[in-house]
């Protein structure tokens, strides 16, 4: 596909997606404004997250380090940034160094990795950063997140011991259902923030292995 029609997809989808929100948002009795949406662009060019961005989009999600530091740079400055999923805590400084920018991190599942995150935004001199603690609420071995009877116990700790973040709610990713829509999965059970990644940017484009 041409990368005019890509771009023009992209935007169609985005469209599409703050719709269907406004709908569930409705449904519930709730402010589609109270509901955000992260537009997961990882394995996607810049020059499509650009054209996302010159939509009217300004809340973009990645989850590899390495490419996040390598696009984010090349990328306007009032990007509402966030970092997803499981994120390692030798990598927290080299993150919020190259990305001054990073509004949130999703991916808090331990005490280790909040406790790095708090001093590297000490030692980088930002404002405190947003995080979500993120909880395996679906017990799948192959999802990231601390179990649901810890969760309390580490939101205390980031609220207490973590000066520089500061607690902005729970992150959950409920199991999939492919044969119907799963509760965990309807935004009108009170998310506020609601992660779009392919539905909006087309399919992932890994990188085929050597």
């Amino acid at each position: 596909m041409a990368a005019q029609a890509v771009e023009g997809a992209a935007v169609t989808a985005l469209r599409t997606v703050f719709h269907r929100v406004r709908q569930a948002a409705e449904r519930s009795g709730r402010h589609a404004d109270d509901v955000r949406v992260v537009a997961v662009s990882k394995t996607k060019p810049v020059s499509l997250i650009r054209h996302v961005y010159d939509a009217g989009h300004r809340c973009f999600g990645e989850n590899y380090v390495q490419e996040f530091i390598e696009k984010a740079p090349q990328l306007p400055e009032d990007i509402d940034w966030h970092f997803i999923g499981h994120l390692q805590s030798n990598k927290a400084k080299s993150l919020l160094a190259a990305v001054p920018n990073l509004s949130m991190v999703q991916g808090v599942d331990n005490e280790k990795i909040a406790n790095h995150l708090d001093r590297a935004v000490s030692s980088v001199g930002r404002k405190p950063l947003a995080v979500m603690v993120q909880v395996n609420t679906s017990g799948e071995i192959s999802k990231s997140g601390i179990e649901p009877t810890s969760c309390l116990e580490l939101v205390k700790h980031v609220k207490s011991s973590c000066p520089n973040l500061v607690f902005s709610g729970l992150m959950t990713i409920g199991m999939p259902d492919y044969t119907s829509t799963p509760e965990n999965f309807r935004i009108e059970m009170g998310s506020t923030n609601v992660r779009i990644g392919s539905t909006i940017f087309g399919p992932r484009e890994y990188p085929k292995k050597q």
